[in-house]
Order: structure tokens, then sequence, then C-alpha cells
């Protein structure tokens, strides 16, 4: 009989196994002790995703500080400083990761440490900090109110109130963190309306619902114009979804499973019901949509109404692209957009969509997008943490180093979060601009 061989590594496209958070087998302390060993041993190995993030490198100086210089002189409850390092990007998974299914050696990397994350939360909840940072819906409502908004941003913008504000819950004086608008997304787009005849292209229905998201209506509303202004541009029929809550991605990142739950079960009927009525789904925000298109329906993969959303949701350029490969898309540009760089949001490259949003911006004559495909070290919460701000400026430094370099005359990500990271930090950089604001100003909207 032949030994068995086993490969080093795979060229197979990436294979993602449901989340089986709702069995028992889930919730075992012991075999996910047992199974974080084994795939820090795998990676202790091959050390190929060392420039990624922080969690590898506190892995591996975990290992190599140990008594054995392998993963067995590991005190095990130092796992947990690995753990709280990952904040679920997927870029290892998706994009370095040789030991990824169909491997035999089956490492799931990100969803092993939100199993980790889940069972700690589940155990010991999470700090009243944390908890407030995910509650993105309540906490916007709240301090959208007319005139709250006012006094918050200008307390957000105090220098000793930042101080205060980091001694007191935890986050960093010299962190962005988002304005509040009360004449939010929803508000703004009422007087754009329009009604156009749909027409289905490809995939495409030519009529798509905003799922706004919290960030999107209230922290940056302005983007919701300049949706309109494009797709309408684009002969699309657009129109708001009726009313949403949090996509429950940062739920997911610390690991509260249940208020995921939740956060489906109230959004998914009503997305559901958009489709039913033909509508494509699209949001402005990559980790939104990835959570429509990955999350949700690796947990819940017997949810018919999931899985319904999640075929009709779009990256909002992928979907201008597939009606451009129809020649459904408006190149009638009446301004170049000049040197453009373009930091390609990791939320958005695990979709394996390519990079539509630079595809479709080097349409326009006379401009240059150089993606930049490295993260920004945000993550929405990780580089607000007074513990983990200064990481993630460190991990920020790649984007910053091509960026400052090429002294661009728009810099852009499609994520407002990553981008405000990063411009806070360049020297070159003055502001950031979403995608969709270039694109309605190349088309003189």
């Amino acid at each position: 009989m032949s030994p068995k061989i086993i490969k080093e590594g795979s060229l197979e496209a990436p294979t993602r196994h449901p989340i089986a958070w709702q069995t028992e087998q889930y919730w075992d302390e012991d075999a996910l002790e047992q199974e974080l060993e084994r795939v820090f041993d795998i990676c202790h190995g091959c050390r190929r995703c060392v420039s990624l993030c922080n969690a590898f490198p506190t892995l591996f100086d975990l290992v190599d500080e140990s008594a054995t210089f392998e993963v067995d002189g590991v005190d095990k409850a130092d796992y947990k400083k690995v753990v709280d390092e990952c904040y679920l990007c997927d870029i290892c998974y998706m994009a370095k990761c040789p030991y990824v299914p169909p491997h035999e050696w089956n490492v799931d990397f990100p969803h092993l440490m939100l199993q980790a994350k889940a069972q700690d939360f589940k155990k010991n909840g999470t700090s009243l900090r944390n908890k407030l940072l995910a509650s993105t819906d309540a906490v916007a409502k709240l301090v959208s109110i007319p005139i709250v908004d006012v006094t918050v941003n200008a307390m957000n913008s105090n220098k000793t109130f930042r101080k205060g504000l980091e001694k007191v819950a935890g986050v960093h004086h010299e962190a962005v963190v988002p304005k509040y608008h009360s004449k939010t997304l929803r508000k703004r787009v009422k007087s754009l309306a329009q009604t156009i005849e749909p027409t289905p292209l490809g995939r495409t229905k030519g009529k798509v619902a905003l799922y706004a998201t919290c960030y999107g209506n209230y922290n940056s509303p302005e983007l919701g114009e300049d949706f309109y202004k494009v797709f309408q541009h684009n002969n699309i029929q657009i129109e708001m979804v009726p009313k949403e809550k949090c996509c429950g991605m940062p739920k997911l990142e610390l690991g509260d499973l249940e208020a995921v739950k939740a956060a489906k079960e109230a959004n998914i009927p009503v997305l559901a019901k958009l489709v039913d009525e033909g509508y494509d789904l699209i949001a402005p925000i990559p980790s939104c949509v990835l959570m429509y298109k990955q999350e949700l329906p690796l947990m819940f993969p017997d949810d018919e109404e999931v899985i319904k959303v999640q075929k009709a949701f779009f990256d909002p350029f992928e979907y201008l692209h597939l009606r451009h490969k129809k020649d459904g898309f408006n190149t009638d540009f009446k301004q170049s957009l000049g040197d453009v760089s373009y930091q390609v949001a990791c939320h958005l490259r695990v979709q394996n969509i390519g990079i539509k949003t630079k595809d479709i911006l080097s349409l326009v004559p006379d401009t240059e997008v150089d993606a930049i495909e490295r993260c920004s070290g945000h993550d929405g919460t990780y580089a607000v943490k007074k513990e983990t701000h200064k990481t993630a400026v460190k991990i920020a430094r790649p984007v910053l180093r091509k960026l400052d370099a090429k002294e661009p005359d728009h810099f852009i990500s499609d994520c407002p979060m990553a981008a405000n990271h990063v411009a806070n930090l360049s020297t070159k950089v003055d502001k950031a601009e979403h995608p969709m604001t270039l694109l309605r100003m190349a088309y003189g909207l």
C-alpha cells in the first residue's frame, strides 16, 4: 500500500464551510483549545501571514519566546492574546493561507478566531466600552438628535475632552472618531427620488434598494446623494430600503453571535421582500455587503431568505461594472480625476470580485488609479481602542508610504472609516473621499 501524500499547499479555490455555531460542539472549550493548538502549529511552521495583521506576530513571538520554541511551549492562557488581535478581515484565508479547505489540513484561521471570541463573549461578556462601540445604531440615534450632534462633534474635536475620554472610556485621543449628522442620509435623499423604468442587463435588474447602513445614514450621509445621482445618471432606479438595523458586523467582531442573529431577524425579512419585488441590493460600506454576501449565509446556511438576499446583494461598483459589460454604463464623463490613490478595503478584497472600483474609475479620461492592496489597520473599532491604536497605525504604514510618495490629486477608499484613518495619518493628503463621490464629480453632476 503506497504511503499517503500530503500536499504542501493548494492552488485550488478556497472552500468556506458553514459556521456551526448552533451545535453543541462549537461551544466545547477543550475541543476549541485543541484546534487552536493544531492551527497555531501549522501557522508557526508556515509564517506566510506575518505581515497581514498583529495576530500572527503575536503568535510567533509567543512561540519564539517559549522554552521549546514550538507551540507546545506556549501557555494556553496566552492564546487569547492572539485571538484579541484578529479583526476578522479574512485576508489570510482568502489571499495568503495555502492550507484552507479543500486542503486536508482544513485551516480557517479567522473563523477559528471567531469561535474563540464567541466562547469568550458567552463566558465572560465584554467591556462597556466595547459594547458601546459595537452598538452603532443605538449610539448614532442618540447623538444624531439636532443640537446634540453639533455638541458631540465639537467635543470629539476638543483635545482636552479626548484625553479625558481616553482615560475614562479607553478611546484613544488621536484616533479618528466619526462625526454625526442630524440630517441623515434618509432625510437627504427624499427630494432626489425619481421614477426610472428598470432595464435588466445580465445579472442586474436595473432597480436597486440602497441599504444605507448605520455609518452611511448617520456618519457619512452625503454619500447617499452621490449614490442617487450616479445611479440615476446610469438609468438605474434607486430607492432606500424602507427600514433597517445595523448589519451585525460590529457584534460579530465581538463574538456576540446572538446579537448577530437578532440583527439578521430584523433585516432579512425586509430585504427578502425587496428581492421578491424585483430589487437588487447594494450598500455603501464593504463590511455590510460582506455580511450579507458571506457571514450570514455561513451562519444560517439553511435559511432560504438569507440565501435569497445573498444572491441579490452587490458591491455598488461591482453592480456598475456588470452593467458596463452589457454596454449599460454611462461613459460620458465631463472631467478627469487626475492621479487617484485607492486603498482597497480588506472586506472588499475578500469578496472575490476583483477591483471593480478601479476598473470603473479608470474609464474616466486622463485618470490614473493606483490601487494599494494593503490593510488600513482600522477595522471599525480596532484603531479607536486605546490598547490597539498604536498597532493600527503600524499596520497602516505600507499604505501611508505609497500614498505620501505619490502625493495624488485624490485619495479614496470604499470604506470611509479606513480612508479617514489613513488620511489622518498622512502628511501629504488633506482629506479622504469615497469613489462614488469621484464618479459623480467625473460626470459633472
